[in-house]
Order: C-alpha cells, then structure tokens, then sequence
C-alpha cells in the first residue's frame, strides 16, 4: 500500500458520477503502486521469462521494480521500459493497418519515445517513421532512444505540429499522443494531481483539437489516425474525436478487444473509444480511439533528385562489411559524419529534410578523418552491425557499469583498435584499445551517475 494523496476535489466528484459502483475500486487502486512493465527489442533480446501483457506480443509485467539505470542491456537497448496500457497501440494498428505494405508514419508527439519504439518493431523493414518532438530538449533524449531501438528506417524531428501541414497526403499512419491534463499519471505522480485544473482540461482539449486540425492534411486519403491521452475527461477525448469526425468526414473504427482484458469500450454518436482504468487493468489510466480519412486528399509531389552529399567508393567499400545486409541501404556524408539510410527512401529524407528539422537520420556509422574510420556509438547500438567484422570483448556486471560510468576500464587486450564492448550478447558501445590502456569512447552525456556498489 502507497500512502493515500488528495484527488483533486472537482475530479474526484466527475469520477464518482462516471464510474458511480466502481468508484470505491477506482480509488482503491490509486493507493497501490502502479505494476512495472518493459517491452522487449525481439532484434536484441528473446526474454520471456516474464508475466506477457495480453494485447501485446512484446510486453512483459516485471514482479518487482528494479534499477534499469544499472542494467547495462537497458543502455543498449534491449529493452524499453514502458506503460501496460500504452501497448494497446499494438491493437490499434495491427486491426486497422496492412503492416505488410511499405508504410509511411508519423509519431507526431512521439518524445521520449516509447510509442516510436513500439512502431518500429510492428513495421516492416520497408517503412518509414518519421518521430517527432516540438520541445527541443525532449527531442534529444528521444533521438537517444530512438539510437538505442537500432533502426535505420526513422527520421527524428524537432518541430511545431502545423509544420506537418504543408506535407500533404505523405502519412499512411499518423500516431497523435496528445499532451493532456494528465489524469491517469495520478497514481505514480502525485505533481499530476497537484496541477491539475479544470481549466487545465479545457486549455489542453482546445490544444488537441488545434493539433489536430494542423496534422490531419498530411495524412492520405483512407489513412489512418491514431488518437490517444492518458486522461478520463470527454472533453480531451471523445468531444475531440467528435469534432474530428464530423468536422472532417472521418471514420471512427471498432476495434475487437477481448473481455478479460478489463478495458472499457465506449461509444458517443459514431465515435468508438477504449478506456483503461487502474481498478479494471493492470496499467495507468489510458484513453484510445482509431479514425480513417474517408475524404479526398491531394498528395505533395517529391522530387526525385539526389543532394545529398556522398562519401567516396573506398570509404563505401570499407563500410560494406560493417553490416549484415548492406544492400539496402545507402550511406550519405555530413561534413565528417557518415549515416547509412534506407535506400528505398532516400528521397523521402532529402525531402523532409528540407521541410523539417532533423536532428537525426538513419544510422550514424562512423566519422571520417582522412583515412581513418572512427565508429560512431550509434552504430554499436545498431540492429544491423555485423558484430563478427569487429573485435569484441564480453563485460561482466562490473566492468559494464564501469564501462557505462564512463570510468577507467582496465582490461587485458591482445588486439589494438576499436572493440565492441559487450554484455549478455548485447552492444552497448565502444572502446579504443591502445595496448597498454583504453579509450572509453561511450558517450559523455549519456553516462550513468548512478552509485554502485558491486554485489
């Protein structure tokens, strides 16, 4: 049991009206920690040793909470520790989107990046996602995340949702987390609860209505739209998707959800909605509705000329045996920096990135100076590294953490340069090994403060 905190007064009386029996429960549940959930990278772990989530073929319930900072496979990505209810996306697309088709997809409030981690694991090698984030500084740590998923095949953005609206008919699938009032967080953050205001709800329904309106251009004709909050109240939730629906001769989508899953279904006029709460599944509180753009939509024409910049055939040829399958990709040069992007898409990134500001594309490889190759980190973390091609060495717990500290690490090595540093099969970056010591190339700013004291 939690120690029990205030609920805002005017939500508590909303809620006993809408849950009326189940009230008792609903309240019940806030004094109870909120279970722990991870869902898995299948490119980097096979773990199932785990409780499965039941609307997702990746989520897992943990017993107990432990300290991820100090599991080195979270650092490589094995791993995303993420929301229960929040998987009910995987429903969501693989009953309303043809996942075998090259998909064009936008995460458009995708930070810190669980939604987009998700996503890149139900699409298939031969889509694209585009995740996005306007608060800059929200925008890196999911461009870190993103980093750790391994994916070639994302751009991530830095912009305003009415940026998108010049993009016309480009999205196949546009996943809208809305910003919110917060109201199923109360549970694990009681700061939620403490800035809660009725006048919070309405400014943050106006807000998802604005965003809406500003995406809903980009999305092609009969493509589909994601809506979720994790928040109770119509006026975030199925007032918006009314409007949407009627403003815009959209499509509201019923989706099949089992009964023993516990999760509410809800209908206003023609809008479908699915409502998580607390006391009826084990996860937060969680609102999520699907629509199809029923109307004609003009697609923006792409030109398909080439400007990016292109290292040098010897440089290509070196790359080339740096990964599993090479031949889908193509590399491109930043000044320095060297990225392997989709070959299937190439265009489409040289188009966003005019349009768009990208903070990051495809995979960063390596950096060239002259002739030399400097492995970047995000390619440690890559799903396509051809880790045989490289010299490794496996860590144990303790050489990791020192490893992911950023401390001095002292190893016997018999080779010389760069080595992959590896715990449990995963990546989780670089070293460069000098003979008599070793450069920890692991980045700064991602290091781990955390104390440790060895078991």
């Amino acid at each position: 049991m939690t120690e029990p905190f205030p609920l805002p007064t005017p939500f508590a009386g909303r809620m006993q009206k809408q849950l009326k029996l189940g009230w008792e429960k609903f309240l019940s549940a806030h004094h109870h920690p909120a279970p722990t959930s991870i869902r898995i990278n299948s490119h980097k772990s096979n773990s199932k040793n785990h409780e499965r989530i039941p609307w997702t073929d990746f989520g897992y319930y943990l017993e107990q909470r432990p300290s991820f900072t100090l599991d080195p496979v979270f650092h490589g990505g094995a791993y995303y520790v993420q929301e229960a209810s929040s998987m009910f996306l995987e429903q969501a697309v693989k009953q309303t989107v043809d996942l075998s088709q090259a998909l064009q997809v936008l995460d458009l409030c995708a930070a810190p990046g669980g939604k987009s981690t998700h996503l890149l694991s139900l699409l298939n090698d031969q889509s694209l996602l585009v995740s996005n984030e306007t608060i800059r500084s929200r925008a890196t740590v999911l461009a870190e995340n993103m980093q750790k998923w391994g994916h070639d095949n994302v751009v991530v953005t830095n912009n305003d949702p009415d940026d998108f609206r010049p993009l016309e008919g480009f999205f196949d699938l546009i996943v809208v987390d809305a910003p919110c009032s917060g109201e199923g967080l109360f549970r694990k953050d009681a700061s939620a609860a403490s800035e809660w205001s009725e006048e919070q709800v309405d400014l943050c329904a106006l807000r998802q209505r604005r965003i809406l309106n500003q995406v809903w251009p980009s999305l092609k004709a009969n493509g589909i739209l994601v809506y979720c909050t994790c928040t109770y109240n119509e006026k975030e939730n199925e007032e918006n998707l009314i409007w949407l629906v009627e403003e815009k001769k959209a499509e509201s989508l019923k989706l099949k959800v089992e009964g023993v899953w516990g999760i509410e279904e809800v209908q206003v006029k023609t809008v479908f909605g699915y409502r998580f709460f607390p006391h009826q599944v084990r996860g937060e509180g969680f609102f999520i509705s699907v629509v199809q753009k029923t109307e004609a939509q003009p697609e923006i024409s792409i030109h398909r000329k080439k400007t990016f910049d292109h290292p040098s055939t010897k440089i290509k040829e070196r790359l080339l045996p740096w990964f599993k399958s090479p031949g889908d990709l193509e590399f491109i040069k930043h000044d320095e920096l060297v990225l392997a992007l989709p070959y299937n898409y190439i265009f489409e990134i040289e188009f966003l990135s005019k349009f768009l500001k990208v903070i990051q594309k495809g995979t960063a490889v390596a950096t060239a100076k002259h002739d030399k190759l400097i492995p970047e980190h995000a390619f440690a973390l890559s799903n396509k590294i051809n880790t045989k091609n490289f010299n490794s060495i496996d860590l144990s717990l303790d050489d990791a953490i020192t490893y992911l500290r950023k401390d001095v690490l002292n190893l016997p090595a018999e080779k010389t340069g760069f080595a992959l540093m590896i715990y449990r099969n995963v990546s989780i970056g670089w070293a460069n090994l000098l003979g008599n010591r070793m450069n920890n190339l692991y980045p700064s700013a991602w290091r781990i403060r955390t104390n440790y004291n060895p078991g």
